[in-house]
């Protein structure tokens, strides 16, 4: 089906929203009227804009408090509405977006509301313009999609249908089975938006807290299947109010978007995109640092063992058992301290998922590699990591990235770990899009999202993973992005005995995160514990969670750039992160951090 875009959903002028609409494969834009005033090029100029970058004016929004008012009051509102009419034929758009009033001159009159857009309608065809109606969820008198509906049928004008508008439908809790009963001719336009379940002003609600679909609570793929179902052929439009969109760069947000829709046509089966291939663990992780010492001696300390070199790069290979860090000393290591840079995603078809990844306008990254090295696939996540997919020891037909390390001599740790989870915090104004990508590129289940508190803000958290827990990453979102604190990233290890995994370290010369005595005074207040078991914890700084499924028990190394680990214990039934334990955390790093 043919994509839209409002301009109102992108941030930056008009040209730039454009742009950025166009450069994102969108067929069409709705232009918003403020979007247009502010704009210095004319109607003429913007069609002309159009043209060129491949967009069609799908739509031109919104008129106001048009119907059901006194007859001198709707006498101004059809001058101000010629006025429109001729300004879109110049602009290009053949259907304009009224909405509901909301103007304490409107009354609650049905016929008179019909009656007067009937007439406006009947302004609107002498312009070659169609009048799509609106249902605001906030309007004064006409709020739901099936009142809005009721007085387009009885006006019955062929100039005038409905728009329908996702949020509005879904914030209000209205039954979309309803759309099958009107005609798809009649449906003029289909406006898209989610949004987090909150319980707030459903004005307020709208105006800010908008998101693209799959990114929030709403069943947008289900209202989209019975406007289908009707016969509607127009196109399917994103009209998304969020203060963070309005802040953030036009062109990934337009990237953004236009995934969210590909991802819904494959939901609604009006699309084909390449089936997911969903990673199956965790191959490796990287990180790049300028100065290799600090992180081989975390690295030591933790029980790894220096395995192998990259033939042609400055990579060392680090392994415990399944567990494997890349520890990268290259010139992109240089920037910005010691980080995660990139992860390898085992996977059942690396093909296949750079394939899907492709198709979802994920950037594919080109690899500086020699004859010799193994062909990986690569893309970016929004945050900039690199994901590699990997297929690690399946025989000749499936290269291994191994290949291109050579062994060097080594003691093989004695006690084999593997990658319990990664935690990457994500720019503020990306938390959404990696829900969304990681969702729908890598085909892993998004958990809710949480909030944690921190000694100077709010964290969001939210973990997307895979069926068995293979593949688990934490994606967060600090409030006080000049903290950086909380721009650390860390891997979690886990371990059948995080106990004795703690005291290797320690006694390796590793040095553990303190954790508060106050801390674990409270547990004992919470829990019961065996002899000496609390004053364990309290030794060697070990938090503890407990849910219906089981146990959580873990510990954190202090940071090293912009990286720390975790050891965990986790009972197989427990599925978190000891997310309660994070505020306490949290404080321990900050406490922690060297004076500036």
């Amino acid at each position: 089906m043919r994509t839209s875009i409002a301009t109102v959903s992108l941030s930056g002028s008009l040209t730039e929203k454009l742009t950025a609409a166009s450069r994102a494969g969108f067929d069409g834009v709705e232009i918003f009227e403020n979007d247009l005033l502010a704009s210095p090029l004319s109607p003429r100029e913007i069609r002309a804009r159009c043209a060129d970058l491949g967009l069609s004016v799908d739509l031109y929004q919104p008129m106001r408090d048009i119907e059901a008012v006194p007859v001198d009051e709707f006498g101004r509102n059809l001058r101000r509405a010629r006025h429109k009419f001729q300004l879109m034929s110049e602009l290009g758009a053949d259907t304009v977006l009224v909405c509901s009033s909301v103007s304490p001159l409107a009354l609650d009159d049905d016929d008179l509301a019909a009656g007067q857009l009937a007439q406006l309608a009947d302004l609107a065809a002498e312009f070659g313009v169609r009048v799509a109606y609106e249902a605001l969820a906030w309007g004064r008198h006409v709020s739901t999609y099936d009142h809005a509906w009721r007085i387009v049928e009885a006006a019955g004008h062929p100039a005038l249908g409905t728009c329908l508008d996702s949020f509005h439908i879904l914030s209000r809790g209205s039954d979309p089975k309803g759309i099958e009963d009107i005609p798809g001719e009649k449906i003029f336009f289909l406006q898209l938006a989610d949004a987090p379940l909150l319980a707030m002003d459903v004005l307020q609600w709208s105006r800010h807290y908008r998101c693209f679909p799959g990114q929030g609570g709403f069943d947008v793929a289900g209202l989209v299947r019975h406007v289908l179902r009707t016969g509607y052929d127009g196109p399917l439009s994103l009209e998304v109010f969020n203060d963070v969109f309005r802040q953030a760069e036009a062109g990934p947000t337009a990237v953004d978007a236009h995934r969210s829709l590909l991802v819904l046509q494959e939901a609604v089966g009006v699309g084909e995109l390449p089936a997911p291939a969903v990673p199956t663990g965790v191959a490796f992780a990287e990180l790049v640092t300028p100065d290799a010492e600090p992180v081989s001696a975390l690295l030591g300390a933790l029980g790894f063992a220096r395995t192998a070199r990259h033939r042609s790069k400055p990579v060392d290979l680090w392994e415990r058992g399944a567990a494997r860090i890349l520890v990268n000393t290259g010139p992109a290591a240089r920037r910005d301290g010691t980080q995660i840079a990139a992860i390898g995603l085992e996977s059942p078809d690396p093909a296949a998922a750079a394939r899907r990844a492709e198709a979802l306008l994920a950037p594919v990254l080109p690899r500086r590699r020699t004859p010799d090295d193994a062909p990986l696939d690569a893309v970016a996540a929004p945050d900039g990591t690199e994901l590699f997919f990997c297929a690690t020891g399946r025989g000749p037909e499936l290269p291994d990235w191994r290949a291109d390390f050579t062994d060097v001599p080594h003691d093989p740790a004695p006690v084999p770990a593997r990658i319990d989870h990664l935690a990457l915090v994500q720019p503020w104004h990306q938390y959404d899009e990696a829900t969304l990508f990681h969702r729908s590129v890598l085909g892993l289940h998004a958990q809710e999202s949480v909030d944690v508190a921190d000694p100077y803000g709010l964290l969001r958290s939210r973990a997307v993973t895979n069926a068995d827990g293979s593949v688990r990453i934490a994606l967060g979102v600090g409030a006080a992005p000049t903290d950086d604190t909380l721009h650390a990233q860390h891997i979690a290890l886990a371990t059948d005995d995080v106990i004795a995994a703690a005291r290797a370290f320690r006694a390796a010369g590793g040095s553990l995160l303190p954790i508060p005595a106050n801390y674990h005074d409270d547990l004992a207040a919470r829990y019961e514990f065996a002899d000496g078991e609390l004053e364990t914890y309290r030794d060697l700084g070990i938090l503890y969670d407990r849910d219906a499924g089981g146990v959580f028990r873990h510990c954190y190394t202090r940071t090293v750039g912009r990286v720390f680990f975790e050891l965990v214990e986790r009972d197989p039934g427990y599925r978190g992160y000891g997310a309660q334990n994070a505020p306490v955390r949290l404080a321990a790093q900050h406490a922690g951090r060297p004076a500036r």
